[in-house]
């Protein structure tokens, strides 16, 4: 995939919005609370700085970044792997980037998500994002078998695994 369809896809969802996964969404609260800790956090620390400005950057084009209450779960209990001092005021970081309303959460109860086929496959978070995206929202995963399904659905999806070794900037044309 090249540079030219990622920026196609971002320039058709500048207005609509992108639905994050989980570990992205996770690097960019880590990133956001010390850019150092990516590299140290055992949950983050298969990416690097740059992954951080690269997925940044993608959501510096997008006007709304959509979330679901069961990423922002997953978020939530892998954070709690942090300890001390740092996870409290991760945690106080993060109450206030929630409070800043920088993601735009979108809830499908747990019933109405079991009833898709692709529970089973993908379990409630991935389902739910299924569920929430399509037809309205880019997603973006580093998740290859749900990046691979959701293209395969035609559902528009980054994987963020293909844009990595890019380090492209995104334009801000706005």
């Amino acid at each position: 995939m090249s540079i030219d369809y990622f920026g196609e896809l971002i320039k058709k969802y500048k207005s609509k919005g992108i639905l994050i996964d989980s570990n992205l969404l996770l690097l960019l609260f880590i990133g956001l609370y010390d850019q150092d800790l990516i590299a140290r956090f055992k949950r983050t620390k298969k990416y690097v700085k740059e992954d951080f400005t690269t997925l940044t950057n993608i959501l510096d084009c997008i006007d709304k970044i959509i979330t679901t209450p069961h990423v922002l779960t997953e978020v939530s209990n892998l954070s709690g792997q942090l300890h001390g001092n740092v996870k409290f005021n991760y945690f106080k970081k993060i109450e206030q980037l929630l409070d800043l309303e920088l993601v735009d959460e979108k809830h499908k109860t747990a019933r109405d998500i079991s009833k898709n086929q692709c529970f089973h496959k993908f379990g409630i978070t991935d389902t739910g994002i299924i569920e929430i995206a399509k037809g309205k929202y880019l997603v973006i995963t580093d998740d290859a078998t749900l990046a691979y399904w959701l293209q395969s659905n035609k559902i528009d999806v980054i994987n963020f695994e293909n844009i990595r070794p890019l380090k492209w900037e995104f334009p801000h044309d706005h």
